[in-house]
């Protein structure tokens, strides 16, 4: 087994990333590289490792989907009451990391994690297909359950109150906006010289470098 995952390795040779044809503005060549992943049907482009940590420094990671972007940073929804919550309470530095790997890319994004207005939240939960309205009352995320079937009863009981009306949204979910302080924008290339471009926040600018592989 040992043997069989060692000798995995692939060459990248796909694309270049140089300092002196990337957008000055991170956001910008983010923009750029998304679309470029949604233009090769990347499965689920949107989808980023959050890493949180918790009060004994330990971290953790999972897998969510930022909802929106603009040049003020990246939202995701969850539970408030959720684990990743409570850690972002505890401490709201937090890393994001897009790993699109069918086209030998990846980005890292670093920054600080408030929490969205009502206002906002509630915009994009009566977006939300009506199963996933009714999923965010059922789950009390990152609880112990002893089975399935607690949110399956759970389930039809949401069904039957809110069967005559909207979903209203509730206290306990809602949004949180990433404000980066960091970009890390990361190419394969052979003989594994990636590149590396690191965007720093410098005041309201940005100081652009590049990082050895």
């Amino acid at each position: 087994m040992s043997d069989a995952i060692a000798d995995l390795r692939k060459e990248y040779s796909k694309e270049s990333l140089d300092i002196d044809s990337a957008d000055r503005n991170p956001f910008k060549q983010f923009e750029k590289w998304f679309l470029e992943a949604q233009k090769a049907e990347i499965l689920e482009p949107n989808a980023m490792v959050l890493s949180t940590t918790n009060q004994s420094n330990q971290p953790f990671q999972r897998t969510v989907l930022m909802k929106a972007m603009d040049t003020d940073g990246i939202v995701f929804y969850t539970n408030y009451k959720s684990r990743k919550a409570q850690q972002i309470e505890e401490n709201s530095r937090v890393s994001v990391l897009f790993p699109w790997y069918a086209m030998e890319r990846q980005v890292c994004i670093q920054g600080i994690a408030e929490k969205v207005s009502a206002a906002t939240s509630l915009k994009y939960f009566t977006s939300r297909p009506h199963g996933s309205q009714l999923g965010a009352w059922v789950s009390q995320q990152s609880s112990v359950i002893s089975s399935r079937s607690i949110l399956e009863t759970k389930l039809a009981e949401m069904k039957q109150k809110f069967k005559e009306g909207k979903v209203p949204l509730p206290d306990f979910w809602g949004g949180y906006k990433i404000k980066p302080t960091s970009f890390e924008f990361w190419q394969g290339r052979q003989s594994r010289l990636h590149d590396r471009l690191l965007y720093q926040a410098d005041g309201d600018n940005w100081q652009v470098a590049r990082l050895a592989p």
